[in-house]
This record gives structure tokens, sequence and C-alpha cells, in this order.
């Protein structure tokens, strides 16, 4: 079950981006623990960024970089020069890498409400604010799931 599912991820994975990935249709197992989870990465994403082109920074582009940040670039050559050009080459290469990716259109433009409440408690998601604006005072009572004579109402176990 587990493995089906990380081959349908795979391939939607790899449907998704405009470049093609190696992807393998064979049977070999991956080994796991107790829970399913495998005990070895099953992809990288180094792996994944070495099979897109690199880009170059220019020492004019790199140099521009250090100025809008505020800070002071290291001498052309040496080798913190080399290696924060190189990293700073690994993130634009993520980046664009990130852009290829095809997102469907789900005609939903709202954003998801990803809260996680138990059933039957929480936000009452079923009410909807009023058209009207802004809701003020003794009018807030009408999203009260109880209320008597004007006050909320909150059960308690205590007895009064």
């Amino acid at each position: 079950m587990l493995l089906r599912s990380v081959r349908q991820a795979g391939r939607v994975w790899c449907c998704s981006l405009n470049v093609p990935l190696q992807y393998s249709t064979s049977r070999a197992t991956v080994e796991t623990d107790t829970y399913g989870i495998p005990l070895t990465p099953t992809w990288s994403v180094q792996k994944l960024l070495s099979s897109y082109p690199a880009p170059s920074i220019s020492p004019a582009t790199f140099k521009r970089l250090h100025e809008l940040s505020a800070l002071l670039p290291h001498e052309e050559g040496t080798p913190e020069y080399v290696k924060l050009k190189h990293e700073l080459e690994e993130l634009i290469k993520l980046v664009e890498a990130t852009k290829l990716i095809k997102l469907e259109e789900t005609g939903n433009i709202g954003i998801p409400d990803g809260r996680v409440i138990a059933e039957g408690s929480g936000i009452p998601l079923n009410r909807t604010p009023r058209e009207d604006g802004d809701v003020r005072g003794r009018d807030l009572l009408s999203y009260a799931s109880r209320s008597a004579n004007g006050m909320y109402v909150v059960e308690t176990d205590r007895s009064r």
C-alpha cells in the first residue's frame, strides 16, 4: 500500500515538471521500519537539481547583491568568494527549478482552512459573518452557541 502511494506520488511529481526526470518502475523494494517509513532516502533534492543546468552569476551581479544587502563582498578569486558564489548559484538553481513546476488550476480562489479541530467542538465553521460588516457589542451574542438574557452561558462542573 505504502509502496503504491510512493510510486503514484513519484509519477505525479515527474509529470508535473517540464523536464524529464529519471523514474524507475522496477519492483525494487525499499527497506522500511515497523511504521513503513523508509530507512534510507528514496530520492534527494541534490540529485534532482543535478539534472538542471547550473546558472552563472557575473562578478557585477555578485557585487550588486552585496551592495543591496549592505555587505562587503570578498575579494574576487578568494576561496570565500568562490564558495559564496557557488552557494548563491545553487540557490538560484533551486528557485528556477521551483518555477518549472506546473500547478493545476482548481478554480478555488480562497485559501483552504487548515485548522485541525475535533469534531463537535471548536469554532462553528457552518456560520458565516454577516454581510453588514463589523459586528460589535450585543450583536456578537448571535454567534454564541448558548446565551440567556443577553449574557453568554458557559457550562461548568461547579454548582452554585
